[in-house]
């Protein structure tokens, strides 16, 4: 075992004493050292739960033989970090989160590790840090949050996003306004729509990391539980199997898994978590290759905000084992899985419960996957977008641009009415360098909803958008305006094409003028010059890539 290194021989003695001063038992230090890697907290609504999770997977591992010792990890709730600093924080919270577990579990030399995340960035830091270690291991997450309701309609926080834009032009009240808020969150767990952290959950479901029912299983319900304690038993069979995370997390679930994405139209963040899980394991994967996923995966089911249904409903319908028995000749079926069996065999029964959440291949929402990656002279390394969540007008659209250095000069424009039909919103230095992080952006793309403009105003980046972004919102425009990207020779007035059928975005200009506009920007001075994230500015990569470190 693993843990022989801090607990077998005389020289170990020391450390055996250690271990006893824990409270556990010579038999408890004979077993399997098993790692609860925890992101439990109280500032998160998808955290504050995870230590009741935690205590069943606990239960299962003693169940099965093994002796669980828990550590923690940070946790960003990206709600509450939305529009101001903390946001410029998230994504730069991914990286630490790999690191910390791969810390812990090298410094202690644990035998397997279960993973227990529930928000954006936890889980793709946590599966990084699972295929870096390669150790046996298996994710259990703290599930969704129940939709809210409020006069006969279903809502969510993006309804409370949305519905700032109606105060601010005054189809709604403060008082209005208030109760919403107050009705729109109703339990623990993570944001009840397809967004960032549900959508990863769901996908590491699809790429075999976690049991049927992770991406799905409502946070209150009991059956997350002993889904727990499940977990907690699985993994004691996995360091039996000898089966790692590099033996589940290969080329072909990682392409299951954007099959999985496009069937579910999910959130834009998952091309950029997917892409640095790929470069974790040493994978290699390309914007292109997703490109053609998407052009050949139907789109069966739309989750807020592309749609009206929730995680429960999806939940309900059959889950993501459902509608992968659905997808079953686009997926590679051989895929090991966490649950020591091949994918085939893990959905093979599944059976879809509600045609209308997720709908049959025979009568798919688009032929095509809801994520779309776009090429072009104002994004040579590529752009991301939610074309599910585009109303069909605007999946072409030709505009004139409005440009601004900031979210924040971005938001007040909007805020203020200057901003009219027809526009295309530029938002640039909001990068991973420029940002610095690489922010969401919902606040603007929301005022935009709220205001009724989705049908006619463009909102464009080289920042990214929380997966509650409807409307044609386009991000992640590598290179970045902070790396003289084609983004930062973009004037006031210049005419913008969007055309997403074709995989399209350019402005109207020759190569030659971007070039000489080009030569006339100054150097890129980073923003913020101390502490974390003026190392991060150092080390981290375009978005093309994952925004990953060098």
């Amino acid at each position: 075992m693993r843990s022989d290194t801090v607990k077998k021989g005389l020289e170990r003695a020391p450390h055996r004493s250690l271990l006893r001063a824990l409270g556990l038992s010579s038999k408890e230090i004979e077993q399997p050292l098993i790692g609860i890697v925890n992101s439990f907290n109280e500032v998160v609504p998808g955290h504050i739960h995870l230590n009741k999770i935690a205590e069943a997977v606990k239960a299962g591992v003693r169940g099965a033989g093994g002796t669980p010792l828990e550590f923690n990890t940070i946790g960003v709730c990206d709600g509450i970090a939305m529009g101001h600093l903390g946001m410029r924080f998230s994504l730069p919270s991914r990286e630490l989160i790999a690191d910390s577990v791969e810390i812990m579990a090298q410094s202690h030399a644990f035998d397997a590790l279960v993973f227990i995340p529930n928000c954006d960035k936890i889980i793709p830091g946590m599966l990084m840090a699972a295929v870096r270690l390669n150790i046996p291991a298996i994710f259990v997450s703290g599930g969704p949050m129940l939709a809210g309701h409020m006069d006969g309609k279903v809502v969510d926080l993006n309804s409370v996003f949305e519905a700032v834009g109606k105060a601010a032009k005054g189809e709604m009240t403060a008082a209005e306004l208030a109760a919403l808020e107050e009705k729109a969150c109703p339990s623990c767990g993570s944001c009840s729509g397809m967004f960032t952290a549900n959508t990863m959950n769901c996908l590491t479901e699809a790429l075999g990391m976690g049991l049927p029912g992770n991406g799905t299983i409502p946070a209150v319900d009991t059956r997350r539980i002993h889904l727990a304690k499940e977990a907690g038993r699985k993994v004691m069979e996995l360091l039996v199997k000898d089966i790692h995370p590099l033996d589940i997390v290969t080329s072909d679930s990682i392409r299951n898994a954007f099959v999985v994405d496009m069937a579910l139209g999910g959130s834009t963040n998952s091309v950029l978590h997917l892409m640095a899980l790929a470069n974790e394991a040493d994978i290699k994967f390309s914007l292109k290759d997703i490109n053609e996923i998407s052009r050949n995966t139907p789109h069966l089911s739309k989750i807020r905000p592309s749609g009206e249904y929730h995680l429960e409903d999806l939940d309900l319908a059959g889950g993501i084992t459902a509608m992968m028995n659905e997808l079953r000749k686009y997926l590679n079926l051989k895929a090991m899985t966490a649950s020591g069996k091949p994918l085939g065999k893990v959905i093979a029964g599944a059976k879809v419960k509600d045609n209308k959440v997720i709908r049959p291949l025979s009568n798919p929402h688009s032929h095509r996957g809801g994520l779309s990656i776009l090429f072009g002279n104002l994004a040579p390394q590529g752009a991301v977008v939610k074309s599910a969540a585009i109303v069909p007008e605007m999946l072409k659209h030709k505009g004139t641009a409005r440009v601004f250095n900031s979210e924040d000069e971005a938001t007040k424009a909007i805020m203020t009415g200057q901003i009219k039909r027809g526009d295309v919103v530029v938002i640039r230095y909001e990068g991973p360098k420029g940002g610095p992080g690489m922010p969401e952006m919902l606040t603007p793309t929301s005022l935009i909803a709220g205001m009724g403009l989705d049908k006619d105003v463009a909102l464009i980046t080289d920042g990214r958008f929380s997966g509650a972004t409807r409307g044609a919102a386009i991000g992640h425009i590598s290179p970045e305006a902070a790396e003289k990207g084609s983004i930062a020779a973009l004037r006031d007035g210049d005419i913008i094409k969007i055309d997403i059928p074709n995989n399209r975005i350019d402005v109207e200009l020759t190569d030659k003028e971007i070039t000489q506009r080009l030569s006339r920007v100054p150097e890129f001075e980073p923003k913020i010059k101390t502490g974390y994230l003026r190392r991060y500015v150092e080390k981290v990569t375009s978005a093309a890539t994952g925004a990953v470190f060098k």
